[in-house]
Formats: structure tokens, C-alpha cells, sequence
């Protein structure tokens, strides 16, 4: 069971992280987009973040079940690095994608500053991402 554990922590890891790649180009589209194309974009947006969101659910299901089969203890390092950046990227995640999208929605003055917000929480986003991803990967001791 341990093994298909993993496999499962692994596949819903890549589809947390995975999606938000098919994004960058679109944000450079989402800046000339108007009307229903522009609809199209913002709805990709809302997809891929409510999909990273529930796969989120299962990577932290999975995950502490390998951590009480794989009896890890919640004072390793890497484990406590990880929902400590995890519990950050959630209020994050929480406040970056979903209101923003919801003000491009709306017929706005300024959308330039809107679409460089969600650049900026896309790019910020991913890095968090990355950083958990090594904290699982790698291991470290950092104390």
C-alpha cells in the first residue's frame, strides 16, 4: 500500500504544480484579449486554480498517510518546513487568484495593474511550490 501511497502523493503533486506552467503564456494573451476571448483565458485561470486546490486535498491526505505509515514524526525538519510553507501558500492562494479574477471580470480602469498582480502572484505562487517540492524531495536538516 506504502508504494501506490507515494504514487498518489506524486501524481497529485504534478497536478498541483503542472497547470500553472499552461498558464504563463496566457497571461501575455490575457493582456490584448477582449470580450468572450478574454472570458475564455480568465476561466482557464479559475480552472487550473480550484484543480491545483483539489489536488492539493489529496497530496495532503496522501502525504500524512505516508508520514503514519512511514512513521515520519512531525519535528522532522523538512515535514515541519513544509506545512509551515503550506498553511502560507493556502492564505496566499486564498487572496491572490480568486478576487483578482474576479476584477478582471468586471469592467475595470485599470486592468494593466490587475494582469501585473496576477503575473505577480502566478510567478510568487509557483515559486512556493517549487520550495515545498524541494522540502519533499530533498529532505533537509534545516535545524
Amino acid at each position: 500500500m506504502y508504494p501506490w501511497l507515494v504514487f498518489i502523493h506524486s501524481v497529485s503533486a504534478m497536478v498541483s504544480i503542472g497547470p500553472f506552467f499552461v498558464l504563463i503564456p496566457m497571461l501575455r494573451k490575457l493582456q490584448t484579449a477582449e470580450g468572450e476571448l478574454q472570458a475564455s483565458y480568465l476561466d482557464s485561470f479559475h480552472f487550473v486554480v480550484r484543480l491545483s486546490k483539489h489536488a492539493g486535498h489529496v497530496l495532503v491526505a496522501s502525504g500524512l498517510l505516508l508520514m503514519w505509515l512511514g512513521k515520519w514524526h512531525w519535528s522532522e525538519p523538512w515535514i515541519a518546513g513544509t506545512f509551515a510553507v503550506l498553511f502560507a501558500s493556502l492564505l496566499f492562494m486564498a487572496r491572490a487568484f480568486s478576487p483578482t479574477i474576479r476584477k478582471l471580470r468586471q469592467p475595470v480602469s485599470d486592468r494593466a495593474a490587475l494582469l501585473r498582480k496576477l503575473s505577480r502572484s502566478l510567478y510568487l505562487y509557483l515559486f512556493v511550490l517549487f520550495v515545498m517540492l524541494w522540502l519533499m524531495i530533498m529532505k533537509p536538516q534545516l535545524w
